[in-house]
């Protein structure tokens, strides 16, 4: 069962590029997986550049996009975070300028979602 996220990059006036990530988007994964591996502004990038993916970090710790299987999915584009925060994932991620944000979206109804730690330590792959 899929645990569905949003990994975003938080632009210079606030708004936010990001990518649809499928499987395993919980904070002891994703959010490991992101601080270990993607930690920095140029990594992040790339990885959302690749667009929608089913997982950032497969068996060869490459991203499974789903452009490779013939599917148009580039990023999205966000004015602001509410609109960011608005699409229905489970979890929600941006890399700042501090570094990694993580939004718990399963508790958001009309109140602000919960910005969850991320568990320290490398998961290993």
């Amino acid at each position: 069962m899929a645990t569905r996220s949003r990994i975003g990059i938080e632009l210079n006036d606030k708004s936010i590029l990001s990518a649809y990530h499928h499987w395993d988007g919980y904070p002891s994964w994703l959010g490991r997986i992101l601080k270990t591996h993607y930690n920095t502004k140029e990594k992040v990038s790339e990885l959302i550049d690749g667009g929608d993916m089913s997982t950032c970090l497969d068996d060869n710790k490459n991203p499974e996009y789903y452009s490779a299987r013939g599917e148009d999915c580039p990023p999205r584009y966000d004015e602001t975070l509410k609109d960011y925060l608005s699409d229905g994932e489970e979890y929600a991620y941006i890399f700042t300028s501090a570094g990694w944000i993580c939004y718990d979206m399963n508790e958001f109804n009309d109140k602000d979602p919960e910005i969850v730690e991320i568990p320290k330590g490398a998961l290993a792959c």
